[in-house]
């Protein structure tokens, strides 16, 4: 089985004792592909090292995460326009909404979103969505921004049936992460009846680890017990899981 983790910060300085080491447990355990998503100007050279060093298998993307907005978002923005017309990237992200730590910044973080979604369209490229607390101003934003062109990811995705649902419709894809895996972490509600066309898995490694390593420091070698309860919530094998969202990864970020 081959697996795509769709969103791992492997890149982290939390790997950075053993980054080498992490991606060989992750090659070893079937996770041939990770993409990066993009902090802020400040993980850029860290994960273009990362992807240099490990070609065919590591891709980077090109975005402002939300918690990164402040007064200053527009020059950030700057520096992730001129890297998108420099070479290629994986995605436009990770972009979005995160209403969970702080609001002093939810326009600018808006504004920042709108841009993205420009800048995705521009380039045609997907976009990577992290919607904390925000799924429907998110989805509000890309409402409004579609046009028949823009496609994506809901990245670790965790909220109701009628919020996949309205996902999908979309156009977007859903980014299944370690919260399924979690007792209470709603995956139950929403996944069956789901199609495997319609999934991504991933691990936000080093957050967010599955059981039963909760509360430890995730990494990508975890993403087929992702894929397990994945399998065991849609009734399939875990290689009907492992080659559907390998598939679905390719595609969408073209790799």
């Amino acid at each position: 089985m081959h697996f795509t983790d769709s969103h791992a910060h492997i890149y982290s300085e939390q790997f950075k004792p053993d980054r080498d080491e992490a991606l060989r447990r992750a090659f070893d355990a079937g996770v041939t592909t990770i993409v990066m998503p993009n902090i802020d100007h400040t993980s850029v050279d860290v994960m273009l090292e990362t992807e240099a060093n490990y070609p065919d298998r590591c891709f980077a993307m090109m975005g402002l995460h939300p918690c990164s907005v402040n007064q200053d978002f527009q020059r950030e923005l700057y520096q992730i326009e001129d890297w998108l017309s420099k070479r290629p990237f994986a995605a436009v992200g990770e972009c979005g909404l995160d209403l969970y730590w702080d609001k002093t910044f939810l326009d600018q973080q808006k504004e920042a979103l709108r841009v993205q979604i420009e800048l995705a369209k521009q380039y045609n490229l997907p976009i990577v969505l992290h919607t904390r607390d925000a799924f429907q101003e998110t989805a509000d934003l890309i409402e409004a921004g579609q046009d028949g062109t823009l496609r994506g990811v809901f990245h670790c995705f965790s909220g109701t049936p009628e919020e996949a649902d309205r996902a999908i419709k979309l156009g977007f894809k859903l980014g299944i992460g370690g919260v399924a895996t979690f007792k209470n972490g709603g995956a139950d509600k929403f996944l069956p009846g789901l199609s495997l066309d319609d999934l991504l898995l991933e691990t936000d490694c080093p957050y967010l680890a599955p059981a039963p390593h909760r509360g430890k420091r995730n990494e990508p070698s975890y993403l087929p017990l992702i894929a397990l309860r994945v399998a065991t919530l849609l009734g399939k094998t875990e290689a009907e899981v492992a080659e559907a969202t390998t598939r679905n990864a390719q595609a969408l970020f073209k790799l």
